[in-house]
């Protein structure tokens, strides 16, 4: 081992093996004060996290995998909605090998736009990177590094979103309706009577006292209804009768719905009705199950009280993605 005078406390290591071969390594010596940090085996990317260490510029030693694992097991437990969980799972099947096995300073503003510019599912990518950067964030409490994430302050430099553009009125929805089972009825009810969730609608409880409480697996935001102000959900309860069951939502026998039953019937459903209405069929396609919570919020009387509904926290992004239904205006002469 020897110092290499022209570059302070850089380190090199070699190794020979038996067969005569000689592995080389570089390191920063911050002894006493620490440890040796290693600098790898390239020298060139070497001297870089040298300069950066011992010029004292922000950056910490280490890669974003680090961060990712301690993330993953330490604040991904601790979201309660399994919605919520499963989609970042999803996300990390992405970042992990794009950015896993990176260090710090590597991460820059052109790099994550060249990450969006190269994924197909542009508005994913989107979801994916604000993961990343959810994680960048706790990785600066953790003393993982010191760079600020290479996209704060920046504006539009993500990939354009834009909103699904569904008109589920009266005439679609009814085409629907009628081709559906019970079970799908009294779904399609729930879900366009209260604007919950469908992973809500399918695990909502019967009510007690005559209300109908949730707890959105989003947001897990508490909520309920009063019953006797819905025509929709009094009659859906006078249908179900007596059935043995906790939840809202049962098949006919008392069974438990779940999410996938629930698309099932709705996608033979609508295609039974594209069959029988050729006219208007391609828009009866467009429709997701789904799209019940936007109907949902343009049945509301206003824009105040559909964000209310579907528990927003900005009405902003209620009349970004839900609520489509055109605003009267009034005229001044």
């Amino acid at each position: 081992m020897r110092q290499v005078n022209k570059y302070p406390k850089l380190r090199t290591h070699h190794r020979k093996g038996k067969s005569g071969q000689v592995w080389t390594w570089w390191t920063y010596d911050q002894r006493p004060h620490g440890p040796e940090i290693s600098l790898g085996s390239d020298y060139s990317k070497a001297l870089e996290q040298w300069d950066l260490l011992h010029n004292k510029k922000p950056m910490t030693v280490g890669f974003v995998q680090e961060a990712i694992n301690k993330w993953k097991a330490e604040c991904l437990p601790k979201y309660e909605s399994k919605v919520t969980r499963t989609g970042y799972l999803q996300n990390l099947k992405w970042i992990e090998p794009a950015f896993g096995p990176a260090s710090w300073h590597r991460i820059t503003l052109p790099v994550l736009r060249q990450y969006l510019d190269k994924r197909s599912a542009k508005t994913q990518g989107n979801r994916e990177l604000s993961l990343l950067s959810i994680i960048w964030g706790k990785a600066k409490l953790w003393g993982m590094t010191e760079l600020t994430w290479p996209a704060a302050g920046v504006k539009n430099w993500k990939n354009e979103e834009f909103a699904r553009e569904i008109d589920f009125g009266d005439a679609l929805y009814e085409a629907i309706y009628v081709k559906g089972d019970q079970v799908l009825k009294d779904g399609m009810d729930i879900a366009t009577a209260t604007g919950m969730r469908l992973t809500d609608v399918v695990t909502v409880r019967m009510p007690v006292d005559g209300k109908l409480r949730f707890r959105a697996s989003k947001s897990s935001k508490w909520a309920y209804f009063d019953v006797s102000l819905s025509p929709v959900l009094t009659a859906l309860l006078q249908r179900r009768g007596n059935v043995d069951c906790v939840m809202l939502l049962t098949t006919r026998t008392g069974r438990k719905v779940s999410l996938r039953m629930l698309r099932d019937r709705y996608e033979a459903a609508r295609e039974a009705a594209a069959a029988a209405n050729p006219k208007i069929a391609d828009e009866i396609r467009a429709i997701w199950l789904r799209d019940c919570r936007k109907r949902a919020a343009d049945l509301a009387t206003d824009l105040d009280a559909a964000s209310a509904l579907l528990q927003h926290s900005s009405k902003k992004l209620t009349s970004d993605h839900y609520r489509q239904k055109a605003t009267e205006l009034k005229a001044v002469r």
